[in-house]
């Protein structure tokens, strides 16, 4: 039946039965502890991205690699990063691999993207905390999209490299999203700090918002982030 499946996937399309899959998903279920038959079922799943399938059958596919994809997968996923009909599901896939390949992944795609593309690939480097990116988002914090901009600012808040404060504080940029992007950046990257022990660069980081030129609920924020630094 597993064979019939992968059969399925080289016409499934939207409106077709997602039974015909089920097959696939049984298998995902029952290699669970079966390295070898996870690597086999994970090699076919990836090998129908190479095909011309349908999108909506690699997108399932995408799906399933979401669970059992490893570093074998990340060169057929990579491959769809600068397809806009597939980008998001590779991006869904390569997000929970736990490789450090995917990282790369997303990382050589970040320069072959723009628009929404180039977005979503660095709310995955974000989501996965990947500090090796972040000399590439800071350089895009004063891109001329702001929504670019925005984008790289919360990625690095959610990586929550210390470095990157000094770089987010210095950014120029008259749209207003963008600049409530990097002050919540640079105060997730306190909170960060915080949690790690590390008060005395937290406190310096949430010291930055406490001035009067900053509105009130961040200084209210900082207030709060610099009491707790200070145990109270």
């Amino acid at each position: 039946m597993l064979d019939q499946a992968f059969e399925s996937l080289k016409t499934y399309d939207w409106g077709t039965d997602p039974k015909v899959l089920s097959p696939i998903d049984q298998a995902v279920v029952a290699t669970q502890s079966d390295a070898a038959a996870r690597r086999e079922l994970e090699d076919r799943l990836a090998a129908v991205l190479k095909t011309d399938a349908p999108r909506a059958a690699k997108d399932a596919v995408c799906r399933q690699l979401m669970i059992v994809g490893t570093a074998a997968s990340v060169p057929a996923l990579a491959e769809l990063l600068t397809v806009p009909e597939l980008s998001h599901m590779a991006r869904y896939a390569l997000e929970r691999i736990p490789a450090p390949e995917a990282d790369q992944a997303l990382r050589d795609a970040l320069p072959k993207v723009s628009g929404k593309l180039r977005i979503g690939v660095m709310s995955a480097l974000g989501s996965r905390r990947d500090a090796a990116s972040v000399p590439a988002l800071v350089a895009l914090l004063s891109d001329a999209d702001a929504a670019t901009a925005r984008a790289a600012a919360l990625a690095l808040g959610a990586i929550a490299a210390p470095g990157a404060t000094t770089a987010l504080r210095n950014t120029s940029t008259e749209d207003p999203t963008a600049k409530v992007a990097t002050i919540d950046a640079c105060l997730a990257i306190a909170e960060a700090l915080l949690a790690d022990g590390k008060k005395l660069e937290a406190m310096a980081v949430y010291r930055a918002f406490i001035g009067e030129e900053q509105p009130k609920h961040v200084r209210l924020a900082a207030t709060r982030g610099m009491l707790a630094c200070a145990g109270k």
